[in-house]
């Protein structure tokens, strides 16, 4: 493999990581051991919008342009794998080459049943800390669901970022709601903040925080914004959910 094949290589491998949810020093350190490993000083620098490979000894710079995508924390564990059993000379070149390639088209998903029983466990965990009454526990279980899915067949349809989190917590707030206001619950706040947890961006949080201690400032900065306008919008669906539904309690009632 000649040196522009390897730096080539070395640039899908960042960008795979890094749209995957990997955080930048992650990317720079995988890239350069995979450069030591076959013989050539790479040297990689990575933003969150870009990742610059090169050596040395070239004047020249290989840039690949990345845009923030799904988190698949699997894909980094993957990419992680190979580079390491390189690093230890237990694979090629070309078997590192062909395991990159195929990880790049692999879609790594789990089944639906998986997705929405994790979804209504994920929901239930926090009311334990509020100490909720089992109906409302069961109530999150079912809520949490029903906003995830609200998420995530809006974002399949609507290209427009940051509407499927808004339509995801606006489900949430109006069951949640619906669900006190009819008599059915005791609480719709823990309900809400329960059932909100499979939509809230903990991951890209985490590792905002991780990029700026690392003082991979813009980066970690720019996870800190996408975090917090997804978590914005988060909290006007719920808003728009709660007030709309009581306004119709209110019209009924009255």
């Amino acid at each position: 493999m000649t040196e522009d094949d390897l730096i080539s290589l070395c640039g899908k491998v960042g960008k795979i990581l890094l749209t995957s949810g990997a955080e930048t020093s992650r990317v720079e350190s995988t890239v350069e051991y995979i450069g030591k490993a076959a013989h050539y000083d790479i040297v990689c620098h990575a933003t969150i919008t870009a990742i610059f490979v090169g050596t040395h000894n070239q004047s020249r710079t290989h840039l690949v342009k990345v845009r923030l995508g799904d988190w698949n924390l699997q894909k980094v564990d993957e990419i992680n794998t190979v580079s390491r059993e390189f690093v230890a000379g237990e694979i090629t070149v070309a078997e590192l080459k062909a395991a990159i390639e195929k990880i790049d088209r692999k879609v790594i998903d789990f089944n639906w049943p998986l997705k929405i029983l994790g979804a209504g466990f994920v929901s239930v965990a926090p009311m334990l800390l509020f100490k909720a009454t089992w109906v409302d526990l069961g109530y999150a279980f079912f809520v949490g669901i029903f906003g995830y899915l609200a998420a995530v067949f809006s974002g399949a349809h609507v290209k427009t970022p940051y509407v499927s989190a808004g339509f995801g917590g606006f489900v949430v707030g109006l069951l949640a709601a619906a669900l006190q206001l009819s008599g059915l619950a005791t609480s719709a706040g823990n309900i809400i903040v329960s059932a909100l947890m499979p939509l809230v961006p903990g991951v890209a949080i985490t590792n905002s925080f991780r990029e700026i201690i690392d003082r991979n400032t813009i980066s970690g900065v720019v996870r800190a914004v996408d975090a917090v306008i997804i978590a914005g919008s988060i909290g006007a669906g719920v808003v728009i959910g709660t007030s709309l539904i009581q306004i119709l309690f209110s019209q009924i009632g009255g």
